[in-house]
């Protein structure tokens, strides 16, 4: 009989969550022959976006590392290839010799994308370094963590699901989301439109999300809190609050409405650019509307020395509004966020951690170490580091002082390029046994091909040198699904295995409520929401949500960075490894308006010189109604980019962990000025 190409069903492998695409892989013979959705996949019905289409380009890439690859001098393009022998023993060598306490680990989020939701090289990692003691920081503090620091002040880090928001929420504000981190939830969007639900877009230019709103209201970056506080000061000031809620649930409202009453629609008109009649009349919608839901925005909006207080602030509404706990109400799905009683083991072995000198989970503090010496080694794991991290100048005058610097990664990046000694060849999502949970289902990521070349998983190097260092009890389990049966034993999944999940067909759903805080039990020492918060304050920091002022600069225009459909932080080269990607997207663009192009000679499609005192970059000019005056926007990930943003720590080193990931993003603020090439 004629051998028959076969199905698989997988999990896109790019980073979208919580809202993850279903794939269905064709295989034969050991070859990819192309990726389409899963229309039986319960969180995307079919849809899979360009990123996921782009992913069948991962495999047979002629970009694509196959060996280990080592060179004699840094920046020079003189690779030679090695066996895995060699570069494990100079690896482990070095770390003996600099000592554990001067070795960094660190993941980005784009290699473990693949496992997203459940993060199991990345957990392996952390176990790695917990047992022998070296450094190890949270990926998070380049994306969501800091939003979610001030949220977690509040009380209010649990969400909604996207089905609970397309089936009953009337009002959906998209504060700051513009839909291109997680596509398929405009889906439920256009759900509640159907029922006739009303939806705003606040942003700093009109997105994505502006085509599916009612209307839309753009603010100057870093005005989030402001504009929550004048909310609040209409919604107060005209009684439209939910006393029982308010009286029942919360702390510190007294002390809230005194502070409001120097935050009325003319002050933060002034801050923000939003008309005062549109903040009042948003506020009065959003007060009368019941169910109303906020969908917040996961990285870019977070990303400014005063990042943490805009969530700090919108966390605020939905419990003035006594819109907690309740169907179609609250904060919708965002990047990073759980549904109630989402969950997972861990096998990080934090409790077996030495004593030791151990650097804060905050980026300024990571970049100093390396600068002044005292981490001497970096292992990279699937991480473009001087994409992803602020100030990226000092933090590759930094690498360069290392003694040994790994990349371990599917293609060469910028930082492997500049940087590295030794590049490792990674595995795909289809060549490794994987999981991801997205906020309501878990979902097996089944091995259907065999690396290519020399190509091994996280979980083989870590045990390698785990051999090398004498880190016992690394990895206990006997299989490939043991980390994972470890980490799924947990009762929201119903304490799965790879076995269990195999037998239904690589789904479960999860056992969550699709209502956040359904308790009104909330994550503060009180169990109530904190409009007056004694943590905050503990840390120095301001007690009671507030609007912070930039600093005053010499450069005139406020730069921002964030997502687009064809790009997600530096994956794969910054998306120029896959064809399809590269040609959507093929040169930096910067957003400009015409009142701001104009006085600069600057016509749309010109190349233009982006700067500030901290360096400069080169892009085209995208002149476009689309954004403010006072404001430039670009898609981040840019090879370069970051050497014009703030490293600046926005919150005190004590504070980092406090909610149990890290909030250490650094300020990545940049006011720049932009000039013809």
């Amino acid at each position: 009989m004629p051998h028959m190409p076969r199905s698989v069903r997988t999990m896109c492998p790019m980073n979208c969550h919580p809202t993850l695409c279903g794939m269905l892989v064709e295989v034969d013979d050991g070859r990819l022959l192309g990726v389409r959705g899963d229309p039986d996949n319960p969180d995307s019905q079919g849809f899979l976006c360009v990123r996921g289409q782009a992913s069948r380009e991962i495999i047979g890439n002629p970009q694509r590392l196959l060996h280990p690859l080592v060179r004699a001098r840094r920046g020079e393009d003189a690779w030679r290839r090695a066996e895995w022998a060699e570069v494990l023993d100079r690896i482990a060598a070095t770390m003996r010799a600099v000592g554990r306490e001067a070795v960094g680990t660190w993941s980005g989020h784009g290699l473990f994308a693949s496992n997203y939701g459940t993060r199991i090289a990345s957990h392996l990692l952390r176990r790695f370094s917990n047992l022998y003691g070296c450094q190890w920081w949270n990926p998070t503090m380049i994306c969501w963590g800091l939003g979610a620091f001030g949220l977690g002040l509040t009380g209010v880090l649990e969400t909604n699901t996207k089905e609970d928001m397309g089936a009953h929420s009337n009002l959906i504000i998209l504060w700051g989301a513009n839909l291109a981190s997680q596509p398929n939830t405009a889906r439920y969007i256009a759900a509640a439109r159907r029922r006739d639900a009303y939806v705003v877009t606040l942003d700093v230019r009109e997105t994505e999300a502006a085509t599916q709103s009612n209307e839309t209201l753009l603010l100057r970056p870093g005005t989030d809190a402001a504009l929550a506080l004048a909310l609040m000061h209409v919604i107060v000031a005209e009684g439209l609050h939910d006393r029982e809620f308010v009286d029942r649930h919360t702390q510190g409202f007294d002390a809230l409405r005194a502070h409001l009453a120097a935050h009325p629609p003319a002050w933060a008109a002034g801050v923000t650019g939003v008309a005062p009649d549109r903040i009042v009349a948003l506020a009065r919608r959003y007060a009368t509307t019941r169910p109303a839901m906020i969908v917040l925005g996961g990285s870019s909006m977070h990303k400014g020395a005063g990042g943490w207080t805009g969530g700090r602030a919108i966390g605020c509404l939905p419990a003035l509004t006594g819109n907690l706990g309740v169907p179609g109400g609250g904060l919708g799905p965002r990047h990073g966020s759980a549904a109630h009683g989402q969950g997972l083991a861990s096998i990080v072995a934090e409790d077996r951690r030495p004593p030791g000198r151990y650097i804060p989970n905050q980026m300024s503090r990571i970049t100093e170490a390396l600068l002044c010496g005292s981490v001497r080694a970096m292992l990279l794991f699937g991480t473009d580091m001087l994409s992803s991290y602020a100030d990226a100048g000092r933090v590759a005058e930094g690498l360069a002082r290392a003694e040994l610097v790994v990349s371990y990664d599917l293609f060469m990046n910028d930082t492997a390029r500049r940087c590295a000694d030794i590049v490792l060849p990674a595995t795909a999502w289809l060549e490794e046994l994987g999981c991801k949970s997205t906020n309501t289902h878990l979902y097996l990521m089944p091995k259907v091909l065999e690396p290519p070349g020399a190509a091994r998983p996280v979980a083989w190097v870590l045990r390698e040198l785990a051999s090398r260092l004498g880190v016992d009890d690394f990895y206990p389990w006997a299989s490939d699904e043991g980390p994972i049966d470890a980490i799924l034993d947990h009762p929201a999944t119903g304490h799965a295995t790879v076995a269990a999940l195999r037998a239904e067909g690589g789904i479960r759903a999860l056992r969550i409520s699709h209502v956040a805080y359904p308790d009104r039990s909330f994550h503060t020492p009180s169990g109530k929401v904190e409009f007056a918060s004694d943590r905050a304050a503990s840390y120095g920091l301001p007690a009671l949500p507030v609007h912070v002022e930039p600093p005053a600069s010499a450069y005139p225009l406020a730069f921002r960075q964030g997502r687009t459909l064809t790009q997600f932080h530096g994956f794969y080269d910054h998306g120029r490894a896959l064809p399809t990607l590269a040609k959507a997207d093929p040169e930096p663009y910067l957003w400009i308006a015409p009142a701001d192009a104009a006085p600069r000679a600057i016509a749309d499609g010109a190349p233009i010189r982006i700067h500030n005192a901290r360096g400069e970059f080169r892009a085209r000019a995208r002149v476009t109604e689309k954004i403010p005056r006072g404001t430039v926007w670009m898609r981040d990930g840019w090879d370069g980019l970051n050497r014009l943003t703030s490293g600046d720590a926005a919150i005190p080193d004590e504070a980092v962990d406090v909610f149990g990931f890290s909030a250490g993003q650094a300020a990545f603020d940049a006011m720049v000025d932009v000039a013809p090439a």
